[in-house]
């Protein structure tokens, strides 16, 4: 664990002194969750995971086969630029989940039947700011929001939907573009302190979740990438997992990207294995 925190940290830190940027870039290789927006200038991103499992992973580490559950999770982030020197953004995020159980298919988190195995609901709401900790490192970010839980029962008929402790969260972002121009390495620390309900699995817990991001531009408009994330939940409850995954974007007009990610959970304690399926939009303007 400590070893994690040492090396995600060192790696954040190194390297700072050789930023550049160059303005004349697309957007998906100049506008990473790095960079902070322009005064009133606009980033709203629309996200969907789908998480689906069939195993679970016990605390030694040992998986077995369960019955397939379903975790959909959409998500919205708006963020504008209110500083004249480009170092503070405020936004907001808002979270809506669409969780199945007893075996059914992936995509019955879209269903629209109000059944016993699933559940469905915008689950929470944070306000958030972003800022620039370093005044001359442009390429290294800290987002700080503040999760409101909307959920008052997490579980209801052996249905989870989403916890209903306060979040506090942390996001440090930080990316380096290779001298070609053609590779970016990004990476992101992602903290939490869950607290508050004291029926919350989550109460009294932090999260430590680190992530390598590798990308490729085959074009200005276009990128190929492979990653790495990893978590670690520690306090009144323990569970970590491993996750590996490759994926793509597309920028389809000055102001609209695309992204679709594929991630396979490979190891993990006290968690669930499984696949998941993500797309976003996201409009710069």
């Amino acid at each position: 664990m400590k070893q994690t925190i040492l090396f995600t940290i060192s790696f954040l830190l190194t390297g700072f002194a050789v930023f550049s940027q160059d303005e004349n870039k697309s957007n998906i290789q100049t506008y990473t969750p790095s960079k902070l927006l322009n005064k009133g200038q606009w980033d709203i991103k629309w996200f969907n995971n789908l998480y689906t499992e069939t195993k679970f992973a016990d605390s030694n580490g040992d998986s077995q086969s369960k019955a397939r559950e379903n975790y959909f999770t959409s998500t919205i982030e708006a963020f504008t630029g209110i500083s004249d020197n480009n170092s503070i953004n405020v936004g907001a995020i808002i979270e809506f989940r669409s969780n199945t159980i007893a075996g059914r298919e992936a995509f019955s988190v879209f269903s629209l039947d109000d059944t016993a195995t699933d559940r469905k609901g915008i689950t929470s709401i944070a306000p958030a700011i972003k800022w620039q900790p370093i005044k001359d490192v442009g390429n290294f970010s800290i987002q700080s929001a503040f999760h409101i839980p909307l959920v008052e029962n997490e579980t209801e008929n052996g249905v989870f939907l989403d916890q209903s402790s306060w979040i506090l969260q942390n996001r440090l972002f930080y990316d380096y573009t290779f001298d070609s121009g053609k590779w970016q390495l990004f990476t992101e620390l992602n903290t939490e302190y869950s607290f508050g309900e004291e029926t919350s699995f989550a109460n009294n817990t932090f999260l430590l979740a680190p992530g390598l991001f590798m990308s490729y531009f085959p074009s200005d408009k276009s990128t190929l990438l492979g990653f790495v994330q990893h978590s670690q939940r520690f306090g009144d409850f323990s569970q970590d997992y491993t996750a590996l995954g490759l994926g793509g974007k597309y920028q389809l007009s000055n102001t609209l990207n695309i992204e679709a990610l594929y991630s396979k959970f490979v190891r993990g304690t006290d968690n669930g294995l499984g696949q998941s399926f993500n797309i976003g939009l996201r409009a710069l303007f």
